[in-house]
């Protein structure tokens, strides 16, 4: 009884310990939010001085604050010793922007592309070895529903992900790829690097990709690449149906469709051919 009145003692002294830690990180994050705040705010570069005033904190505090902040580039250290926004955080905030800028324009053409062909749009980006939907139209609905914004696919079994793919590398694509195990959802499933590998060629070669059924059976999709003013992939659109809807006779008439409205949307982007 003693020893198993100590065992759940220790226990609870366990769970509090790490429910303090995990308010303690809590805090301390809050604190560098505060931080990179006030120096985004100030006109001229805060001093460490400023920064300890404006927010009510030891000056040792926040010295290792910004030490961790400027480690990780969201501040740098200026050569008078005050602070600045670094450039991670311009990345940061610039890649969200481009996001935005990017399904501002995208939005006219796949909605053109999605009332022309009677098919559902999308348009992707690539996280890693997954493809993320940041914008989606569906066919069923004349009123432009958009939903399921935000979610994940597999890149390698997907148009879009072949797409975004194609803009690598076989080095970078070892990197992305590292982890992929290629799960084998239908009996078209890419189930192989080297398979990978061949789709990603065509897709170089003919300026699309498409799924056909590997994912779920019976569904079809085709994609083309997005291109910025840099020439660098950096979003797919693609249409996607039923099998019965998107037929085999159809899928050139799909093809040059999507890759017009993703060359479109490129030039958007700043792209020249």
């Amino acid at each position: 009884m003693c020893y198993n009145r100590k065992y759940r003692i220790g226990q609870t002294q366990l769970l509090g310990d790490e429910a303090m830690t995990e308010e303690k990180n809590v805090k301390s994050l809050e604190k560098a939010l505060d931080i990179i705040e006030i120096v985004s705010n100030e006109q001229q570069d805060a001093s460490l001085s400023e920064i300890a005033r404006q927010t009510g904190l030891p000056k040792s505090t926040v010295h290792r604050l910004i030490a961790t902040l400027t480690g990780r580039g969201y501040l740098e250290k200026t050569e008078a010793g005050s602070y600045k926004i670094g450039l991670k955080l311009f990345e940061a905030v610039s890649c969200y922007i481009n996001n935005l800028e990017l399904q501002t324009e995208a939005r006219p053409y796949i909605a053109e592309l999605t009332s022309h062909l009677g098919l559902t749009s999308y348009l992707g980006i690539l996280d890693g070895d997954e493809v993320v939907y940041i914008e989606k139209l569906d066919a069923v609905s004349a009123m432009k529903m958009y939903y399921q914004i935000g979610s994940r696919m597999h890149a390698y079994c997907s148009s879009l992900g072949k797409c975004l793919l194609s803009n690598y590398s076989k080095a970078q694509l070892d990197v992305i790829l590292e982890d992929c195990s290629f799960i084998k959802f239908t009996p078209n499933t890419i189930a192989s690097r080297e398979e990978l590998d061949a789709e990603i060629a065509k897709v170089r070669k003919q300026g699309w990709a498409m799924d056909n059924e590997e994912f779920e059976k019976g569904h079809r999709c085709i994609g083309a690449p997005i291109f910025d003013y840099k020439g660098d992939i950096i979003a797919a659109v693609s249409a996607s149906g039923d099998k019965r809807v998107l037929t085999d006779d159809r899928i050139e008439e799909v093809a040059e469709a999507v890759m017009k409205a993703a060359s479109r949307i490129s030039h958007r982007m700043g792209y020249v051919e």
